[in-house]
């Protein structure tokens, strides 16, 4: 795709404004890095481009792991299965070629990370992701590193702790703290001052005004200063984009690389066809994800839905294949009660407003799940969200069965919602609405259908076989609706 192979200086690539806020942290560790300083050198647009792409692929599989893996120890081997692939990372321990290479994939860690933080600054929704993914990704190296590796990471973000092994452990604080931290966890000593919510929840031990805090907790504090230090710098980052917009040769990798990340922004793929105000009631029961059917219902039953309902469900059929013309038409019967005029007044604008008809006439795109589910809760009267994050757990469960899902399903998905696992509870719903179709178990393996990150993502797979090529015509699937 590229063509250039000279070498440039890093710096002149823009990767030195990338590092412009590092927010007063101190340069990590070469296997630990808080990634305060961008890199030096020089590298060709290609290197960069393929060094970017390889982290990217980690990062994705961060997610992925997140949103499908069954338990932690699950999660942690899909994660280190994609940086041993994409970026590995040895201690280089015995010097010689062992400690050149060690050095070539820091490098290739650091600068990877720099020009992803240029190409995900270019909006708030891939900024959001990349600063999850990479604290996700901060998070489960930490806890796979060794002791002074923690140690130096800590230090660099500021965290003043002390690691304790087990032994010592259980000699200042007695036989219980194996039962309270784990037989073979250390546990790092901290001023009790310093991690007060810790405190109040009864997640430490204090002895002496010094809290003994878990390894995972202690890390957390490190994710913080990383999380609020990446978030600043990247909002430096969108405002120096600009001063790129005449490098002919990065600023197309930077494109590229923040198209790529199509967990971010999901585009439809239009499954659905040309839909019509008349198929929007049919496919609601046949295909909508549990969001929209609840959101679809609760329309026809009160003739009436708040506007961050409206919103929710109206930008959700405009991405499915619903034109201008047949919205109107649609809303316009929800609304049976009003006279023309009423309806005129208080919906057709904002109706023709999401279709980018009025006011600024932006063209207006679908919430992700991230959206829905991290946006404020429904409270009374309004219907918009998660179900399987804003739905008391009985009615979580009433809906499930509804959709006559075997109970083992409905279990398995409610414990989901339960524990906060909202998409892997929505992919898991998807997954055996597939297999009801095709009237067979789910597969063991749920590597079959992708996570689901939108509704409209959700309606796309439910129309298809579960991968994106077309299963079924939706007609069919409209002909088999309950």
């Amino acid at each position: 795709m590229f063509t250039q192979h000279a070498p440039r200086p890093l710096a002149a690539s823009g990767l030195a404004a990338s590092g412009a806020a590092a927010g007063g942290l101190k340069s990590g560790p070469p296997r630990l890095s808080l990634y305060t300083h961008p890199p030096d050198g020089e590298a060709s647009v290609d290197e960069l481009e393929a060094f970017a792409l390889d982290r990217l692929q980690v990062l994705r599989a961060v997610e992925d792991a997140q949103l499908r893996g069954r338990g932690d120890d699950d999660v942690r081997r899909r994660i280190d299965a994609a940086l041993e692939r994409h970026l590995p990372s040895h201690s280089g321990r015995g010097g010689g070629a062992a400690a050149r290479q060690a050095a070539a994939e820091r490098r290739k860690d650091t600068v990877s990370h720099f020009v992803l933080r240029l190409a995900f600054s270019r909006s708030e929704d891939l900024r959001t992701w990349f600063v999850r993914q990479e604290t996700a990704l901060l998070r489960h190296r930490f806890r796979a590193a060794d002791a002074a590796d923690r140690a130096a990471l800590l230090a660099a973000a500021h965290v003043p702790a002390t690691p304790l092994p087990p032994a010592e452990r259980d000699a200042r604080l007695g036989p219980a703290a194996a039962a309270f931290y784990g037989a073979h966890e250390p546990v790092y000593a901290v001023a009790f001052e310093r991690v007060p919510a810790l405190v109040a929840r009864a997640q430490a031990v204090v002895r002496a005004g010094v809290a003994y805090v878990a390894a995972a907790d202690v890390a957390a504090l490190a994710e913080a200063a990383f999380r609020d230090a990446l978030a600043a710098a990247l909002a430096l980052c969108a405002r120096a984009l600009p001063q790129l917009g005449e490098d002919e040769r990065l600023l197309p990798v930077l494109l590229s690389l923040g198209r790529q990340s199509a967990r971010a922004e999901y585009q439809p793929t239009g499954a659905a066809g040309a839909l019509t105000a008349d198929a929007v009631a049919p496919l609601a029961a046949a295909a909508f994800p549990p969001c929209m059917r609840h959101l679809h219902a609760q329309l026809v039953h009160d003739r009436h839905l708040r506007h961050a309902g409206r919103l929710q469900l109206g930008l959700f059929l405009k991405a499915a294949g619903l034109p201008l013309a047949d919205a109107m038409v649609f809303w316009r019967r929800a609304f049976a009660g009003l006279t023309d005029d009423q309806f005129q007044k208080a919906y057709a604008y904002n109706v023709r407003h999401s279709y980018g008809q009025e006011g600024r006439r932006a063209n207006y795109t679908p919430y992700s799940c991230h959206r829905i589910i991290t946006a404020s809760p429904p409270g009374p009267g309004d219907h918009h969200g998660c179900p399987f994050r804003h739905h008391a757990p009985d009615r979580l469960r009433a809906a499930l069965h509804a959709d006559r899902l075997p109970d083992a399903d409905v279990r398995e998905i409610a414990d989901l919602a339960r524990a906060g696992h909202c998409q892997v509870a929505c992919t898991r719903h998807l997954e055996a609405r597939l297999a009801q179709r095709r009237q067979q178990p789910p597969p063991p393996d749920p590597a079959p259908v992708p996570p689901v990150t939108s509704p409209n993502q959700y309606l796309d797979l439910l129309l298809t076989d579960g991968r994106g090529a077309r299963a079924e015509p939706a007609a069919a699937v409209l002909a088999g609706a309950p």
